[in-house]
């Protein structure tokens, strides 16, 4: 399920940046049947385990509960699923926090409604035969390492990930390689040494000893040894016109993904998969379950941003970034995310 877009118009979107012409389709929600917002939304990779919460909220009936008519797409890079919102396919994206920012970089305004995580949930992955050479960040120099697609927060976290151990962008080479089973070819066929990925991809590599992980970001005390604090990352984030038009409709959105990340905190990995697409397990049910234990406690319980994760997502990519770099000081915060949405679904289920 994916949406069609041609390169000629993406391309044009982030080199010019016309933030009205952007967002112009996407400014209108349209009432479906019965009078139903329907509100198209974009998921950086529908089956990984980092975006949950968005099918999650489907299979449980929290949007039918808010009334609302959500139709979800897939697009397994976290960069085109960013630029279906700039060209108004979508209204909302299902994705990494870290895009907004970016996007303020190029003068693009997109904020995080809901924040699902603080950490990444993404494993730096070497191939069992690179593990030798491959120990740190400062070994990436001269290597091949495998990224969703450039521009996309795996670039993002990889690029990080060498600048800390000293070695700059150019000093490498990304390889979009996709994730899930295009990921793991990659790997097979030797054409990357390590890449940034997720469960269930994870779960799969290391149950099969085909990579070991090199930087494990789906723990808080991982994330914080491997960039030096909290990394706020998968959540619900939209442009800021149209969370200014539609408030009554985000706060429905924010009310069902609030149900969902409760709805987490209080069953099991197993009960998890039982409800979830019998696709998400790519029929190994049991190694689902594993990527599930090994990656929910990455969530969030209410939804809400850590002040201090986002400040250092700015750190991060203003010393990774070359958008970010020469504009870290200009980039405002309080406009990349809000918990006003998720305050007031509190609010609502405490009465």
């Amino acid at each position: 399920m994916r949406l069609k877009r041609t390169v000629a118009v993406a391309a044009a979107l982030l080199v010019t940046v016309a933030g009205v012409t952007a967002c112009r389709d996407s400014r209108q929600i349209d009432l479906g049947s019965g009078g139903k917002p329907h509100i198209k939304i974009m998921i950086g990779g529908l089956s990984k385990v980092i975006y949950l919460p968005g099918q999650l909220a489907q299979q449980i009936g929290a949007y039918e509960r808010q009334g609302l008519d959500v139709e979800l797409f897939d697009q397994p890079s976290g960069a085109n699923a960013e630029t279906s919102l700039l060209a108004g396919e979508v209204q909302g994206v299902v994705g990494f926090y870290d895009h907004t920012i970016d996007l303020q970089a190029k003068e693009q305004c997109i904020t995080s409604v809901v924040q699902f995580s603080n950490v990444p949930g993404e494993a730096e992955m070497v191939a069992t035969a690179k593990a030798g050479e491959i120990r740190s960040g400062k070994d990436f120099r001269g290597k091949n390492l495998g990224v969703t697609s450039l521009g996309s927060s795996t670039d993002f976290l990889t690029k990080a990930l060498a600048s800390r151990g000293g070695v700059t962008g150019k000093d490498y080479t990304p390889v979009k390689v996709g994730a899930g089973q295009t990921f793991i070819s990659a790997l097979q066929q030797g054409s990357i040494d390590a890449g940034m990925t997720t469960d269930p991809t994870i779960a799969q590599l290391t149950n099969t000893g085909q990579a070991k992980v090199l930087y494990d970001m789906r723990t808080v005390e991982g994330t914080q040894a491997a960039l030096g604090g909290l990394y706020p990352a998968s959540s619900l984030y939209m442009s800021c016109e149209i969370v200014q038009r539609y408030p009554d409709i985000v706060q429905k959105l924010a009310n069902a993904y609030v149900e969902s990340l409760q709805w987490l905190s209080k069953h099991t990995p197993e009960q998890v998969a039982d409800i979830m697409p019998p696709s998400f397990a790519g029929g190994d049910k049991a190694l689902y379950v594993k990527s599930l234990k090994d990656s929910l406690p990455m969530f969030t319980k209410d939804g809400r941003m850590d002040p201090a994760g986002a400040k250092n997502v700015l750190n991060v990519l203003g010393s990774s970034s070359s958008n970010v770099k020469p504009k870290k000081d200009q980039i405002d915060l309080s406009k990349t995310y809000t918990t006003q949405f998720v305050d007031a679904a509190h609010a609502r289920s405490a009465q």
